[in-house]
């Protein structure tokens, strides 16, 4: 009988531990943002700048770089040409050909002196093999691990590193969508080749990126990584205005959630939004309708037949009501993450639309103000479209039985896992 008590016990003590997985630390919205002024009114900007932090940057250039061919490319050209210092934070890193080569990359310029310091989610790299590891600690890499599952932290086990950061000699920024994985090379054009955006960014908005890369270095090394040659003074280089918001459990979650919303509520024209996962809560849901009211287009571009996580269309039904039009992309897993307002506004870098996303993962956001960098990425999104399959609310309303009871009880748990 005390085996029985001991075992339920150590069952429920467990299943608190893992509910915690699932809390945030932050207070949460509760009400929708009201539309009060356009994203191209001066109010949308100081808000974003002061009331949520950080200070947006004038003089930044940023270039969207499409699918593993022009990627990876250029974060290995930049790589190899640093001359003081690489930092580089990325969720998934797996073996293969892609990975082995920018172990290479990373691993010569420690070898020449440069510092590197890398950050790679514990989750994330499962599927690296530990000689890969060993190859580039061995070489000189700086190489840690995010949040190894310990007894100790079994409370913050869902909690993992998203971002993808990479800043060379603090000058050179990219973020967007794509692991270090073969899934992601080529063209996006098969299956087996992955679909998505990076972007390389130079400017004052890089020393944000770096500072976003701190935030977790701090965390996982207790070292701050500081000094010209990872924060230099940095000159225009463009004529875009910018900003990098980060977002975690343990602070500023509930601004890339705000962020969205007051976004979205600033919309009068259009809202173009491409995601890899889409599982948004009442409030992103009552902002969107809210915006069709208004008569604002709303596009949404998601995975169709190809995809890694099933999501639930359970909500989809009310946006389809309101008018607003859902594309499913069918060449191969769509991993873009792209929110285009108003032809004036673009957010891209690791976020995903979803909930986990937001409060539970280590993110970061580049967010752009530039109308004709907005032109470009809604030139890129309707590209897109061309090659997505219109799903229709009649198409909605007769999806089976089963569907629709997964999407209730099991979908909405599968997609925070």
């Amino acid at each position: 009988m005390l085996w029985v008590i001991g075992v339920t016990v150590l069952a429920t003590g467990l299943t608190l531990v893992l509910l915690q997985n699932f809390k945030s630390a932050e207070k949460v919205m509760e009400r929708k943002v009201e539309h009060r002024y356009a994203v191209s009114d001066p109010e949308f900007r100081r808000e974003m700048s002061v009331l949520l932090g950080p200070a947006i940057v004038r003089g930044n250039q940023v270039t969207a770089l499409q699918n593993g061919n022009e990627i990876f490319p250029a974060m290995l050209q930049a790589i190899r040409s640093a001359q003081t210092s690489i930092t580089f934070e990325t969720f998934i890193y797996w073996s293969g050909e892609i990975g082995e080569e920018f172990s290479q990359a990373l691993s010569e310029r420690a070898r020449a002196g440069v510092p590197v310091s890398v950050i790679i989610d514990w989750v994330g790299s499962t599927r690296m093999e530990q000689s890969l590891l060993d190859s580039m600690q061995a070489a000189g890499v700086k190489l840690h691990r995010y949040r190894p599952l310990r007894w100790y932290n079994l409370g913050r086990m869902n909690n993992r590193t998203h971002r993808k950061l990479l800043v060379v000699d603090g000058r050179i920024g990219f973020t967007g969508g794509v692991g270090i994985a073969d899934q992601w090379t080529g063209d996006g054009s098969d299956p087996e080749h992955w679909r998505d955006t990076h972007y390389r960014v130079e400017g004052p908005v890089v020393a944000e990126f770096q500072a976003a890369f701190n935030d977790n270095w701090i965390k996982t090394t207790g070292q701050v990584l500081n000094g010209p040659s990872y924060f230099p003074r940095l000159q225009k280089e463009g004529d875009m205005d910018a900003h990098v918001f980060v977002a975690s459990p343990s602070g500023g979650s509930e601004s890339m959630h705000l962020m969205y919303l007051l976004a979205i509520a600033a919309a009068e024209t259009t809202i173009d939004l491409a995601a890899s996962y889409f599982v948004p809560d009442r409030l992103l849901i009552k902002a969107l309708i809210a915006a069709r009211g208004r008569d604002v287009r709303v596009r949404i571009l998601l995975p169709g037949p190809h995809t890694d996580s099933l999501t639930s269309k359970a909500d989809w039904g009310e946006l389809l009501h309101a008018g607003a039009e859902i594309h499913l992309y069918q060449p191969t897993m769509l991993h873009t993450k792209l929110l285009v307002i108003d032809a004036e506004f673009v957010s891209v870098g690791s976020t995903n639309f979803d909930m986990r996303s937001i409060r539970l993962n280590d993110e970061a956001s580049l967010n752009v103000y530039s109308s004709d960098f907005a032109t470009r990425m809604t030139a890129v999104f309707e590209a897109d479209l061309l090659a997505a399959e219109s799903y229709s609310l009649a198409r909605w309303e007769s999806r089976p039985l089963r569907e629709k009871l997964s999407e209730k009880i099991l979908l909405p748990i599968k997609s925070q896992l």
